[in-house]
């Protein structure tokens, strides 16, 4: 395939993928669900709510809390959803609601009219809002993406059916079978700036969400508490301290209900800070130009996006720590001058160093995650730049950075699914 060509159908591609996403995806998937419903009733009759979300939807959707609500968990994502959501702004889906529409949901919740449960459906990524009113019943699923109607279906008649259900993936999307770390390597060294300037809107948003997370008490604080200790001395004001406590903070923030989008990859946002503020961090520090930070950032995500496609989008695995992967390279870039080796390497020493982290569903904690993922990102960077990486002898890790990346899509699509199983198990049991 010609060059240029697969280089604008790798744009499409990552234009698809790295989207502003407001709340953690997975509820907001179910509030888009319910959104979307919404518009062929009156929101003012609603008697009651019924959902059903995949076992991996479920995981992520418990624990997390829902951007203005102060509440965690998918029956006030589906609530605010219905009576507040806008159907047609995707992963913002929640941007304009109201407090008004807030204490409307809340009632709902009070008063037992929304009901959750486990869909009987094997997809990583499912949601099934069921609005009702005395004399209406609409029915809407989204399947295989966070935002990809695949049925609306009002008392019975169906009004939208997708013909083929994934039909949210881009024409393009086959691009990313095709690439390899080095070719991604060429594309984002090579590639016009005017061509990949728009990736620098990620750090915008990311950083805007990092600098909120500094100012304010979200989630686990984690970022203000390491913030706090490098004032204590307990820890050094460095370039790694940097990197995971701006990355962090964006995480928390996120995570604990901040009413500012992330830019998200691969349908999460924190995949998308994780791949950009560890990037933005080492820029600032190296005073890089926009069109510096822009080509490590494209790097950054893309790479994100190429080992994201390699297992489930919903797994047992944490994909912060894939994401650190996209960011390690980009930081490789950076501090490398742009040479090859040291992204190549640093990637490897991830996969040797931070294999099978699991994700035990989106919550406040997953600020910690990042944070670890960042850290062993900085690291494998570090080990890089002396020309230092895991060998071929050791583990999963191969000579070959693609078989590296392939050996751990395999775990990840086929011994973790047992972990899922159980991770999954153990948090529906709880009290």
């Amino acid at each position: 395939m010609e060059q240029q060509v697969m280089w604008q159908q790798l744009i499409k591609l990552v234009k698809h993928e790295v989207l502003p996403a407001l709340g953690c995806t997975e509820p907001i998937s179910l509030a888009l669900a319910a959104a979307t419903a919404t518009q062929y009733i009156d929101k003012k009759e609603i008697s009651h709510i019924d959902a059903y979300v995949s076992p991996n939807l479920m995981k992520n959707g418990m624990g997390v809390t829902v951007p203005g609500t102060g509440m965690v968990g998918l029956a006030i994502a589906a609530a605010i959803g219905a009576i507040g959501g806008d159907a047609e702004a995707g992963l913002e889906v929640l941007k304009n609601i109201t407090q008004q529409q807030i204490e409307q949901a809340k009632t709902m919740l009070n008063e037992h009219k929304v009901n959750v449960q486990i869909a009987n459906n094997n997809t990583a990524i499912y949601s099934e809002a069921n609005i009702y009113t005395s004399h209406d019943h609409v029915r809407v699923c989204i399947e295989n993406s966070h935002t990809n109607v695949i049925l609306i279906e009002k008392n019975g008649e169906i009004i939208f059916k997708a013909n083929n259900q994934k039909q949210d993936d881009p024409k393009d999307a086959a691009i990313i079978q095709l690439m390899s770390v080095k070719k991604i390597y060429d594309f984002a060294s090579q590639a016009d700036f005017a061509d990949i300037e728009f990736i620098l809107h990620s750090a915008e948003l990311n950083d805007a969400l990092s600098q909120e997370g500094l100012r304010r008490d979200y989630g686990l604080s984690i970022a203000a508490t390491l913030h706090e200790q490098t004032k204590n001395g307990l820890l050094a004001d460095d370039l790694l301290s940097k990197v995971i406590i701006r990355t962090t903070a964006a995480s928390d923030a996120r995570m604990g209900g901040a009413t500012l989008p992330a830019m998200s990859n691969s349908g999460s946002g924190n995949q998308g800070i994780t791949a950009t503020m560890p990037v933005v961090v080492v820029a600032d520090y190296l005073d890089a130009t926009p069109e510096q930070l822009a080509r490590a950032l494209i790097l950054s995500h893309t790479i994100a996006i190429y080992i994201h496609s390699k297992f489930p989008p919903l797994s047992a695995l944490c994909a912060a720590s894939t994401a650190a992967m996209g960011s390690a390279a980009g930081m490789a870039w950076l501090l490398g001058k742009g040479q090859y080796e040291p992204v190549n390497m640093a990637i490897c020493n991830m996969i040797g160093d931070l294999s099978g982290i699991i994700c035990d569903g989106a919550s406040n904690s997953c600020a910690m995650k990042v944070s670890t993922s960042v850290s062993s990102g900085f690291k494998a960077v570090l080990m890089a730049l002396n020309r230092i990486r895991v060998t071929g002898n050791e583990g999963i890790v191969c000579d070959s950075v693609e078989t590296s990346i392939n050996n751990l899509g395999a775990i990840v699509s086929n011994s973790m699914k047992a972990t899922d199983t159980q991770i999954i198990d153990i948090m529906s049991h709880k009290a």
